[in-house]
């Protein structure tokens, strides 16, 4: 990355309102209604469009492309967001859009301390939280929900409208076609359910009676046979005593699409 300041080869829009200690390198583009935070650093032949803010110390590597209009049908050049929170890196080649009114909510939003990797794509209308990884290539269609700490693997696909629960994990080259609850692992095209992110889990330092709260849930939804409303009813005690089960079933009883399940096993 380039040292603090603006170098004489990019263009930076007179409209762009730009934080303290702010660097932008050559042949980069910071284009109108853009807000640098305090500490941000853009490498060059970077485009960045607006309106967009772009949170303090977030670092921008060469030829990412984040804030451009989506390419989405129902798109017709109304203004709209793009937020991107504080500490998130976004590495070569990554591009992020911005949302659209027309069957969105007309902003795109990535959390804090998010690490994009190459060539990411994240398309219109997402809301990414904090402490999200997305390996290289892993793409969201448009309208997708991404929990905190959610861990995607290379090449792994999220269909549009979809939710992907905190603290998951996918696999690498898996596509994701139903909404995936807190905390599980889904691997295959298209992913099933192998199980709990038990390792992500226990990265994080939780305890071993808050694992074994959520093994306990994960067994009532995935092992019993029930369906999702039978799953639930059954861990309506549990949940008030445990808020990482109260995340997991919180994130079942909010599925549109259906949660993914086990290959062959599907009762929703």
């Amino acid at each position: 990355m380039s040292e603090p300041g603006i170098d004489g080869r990019a263009i930076i829009d007179p409209s762009a309102r730009l934080g303290s200690n702010v660097s932008v390198g050559p042949w980069s583009i910071v284009g109108a209604d853009v807000e640098l935070g305090d500490d941000v650093q853009i490498a060059s032949h970077v485009v960045v469009k607006g309106p967009a803010r772009i949170g303090a110390g977030v670092k921008i590597f060469q030829f990412a492309t984040v804030g451009e209009d989506t390419p989405a049908f129902a798109y017709e050049g109304e203004q709209t967001y793009l937020d991107i929170g504080a500490g998130t890196v976004i590495r070569e080649g990554v591009t992020i859009h911005r949302g659209m009114n027309k069957g969105g909510i007309g902003r795109t939003e990535v959390g804090k301390n998010c690490l994009l990797m190459a060539y990411v794509h994240i398309g219109h209308d997402c809301v990414v939280g904090d402490h999200v990884i997305m390996s290289n290539n892993a793409s969201l269609a448009g309208h997708v929900t991404v929990g905190d700490h959610a861990n995607f693997g290379g090449y792994s696909g999220i269909a549009q409208f979809r939710s992907v629960g905190a603290y998951t994990h996918i696999a690498a080259m898996s596509l994701v076609i139903k909404d995936i609850p807190a905390y599980m692992t889904v691997s295959g095209n298209p992913a099933v359910a192998v199980g709990l992110n038990l390792e992500g889990m226990k990265r994080r330092g939780y305890s071993k009676e808050a694992m074994q709260a959520v093994r306990q849930a994960h067994r009532v939804v995935y092992r019993k046979g029930l369906s999702v409303a039978e799953a639930l009813s059954e861990l309506a005690e549990l949940r008030t005593q445990h808020p990482e089960v109260e995340l997991f079933a919180g994130s079942v009883e909010s599925s549109e699409w259906g949660i993914i399940r086990g290959r062959g096993a599907n009762r929703d």
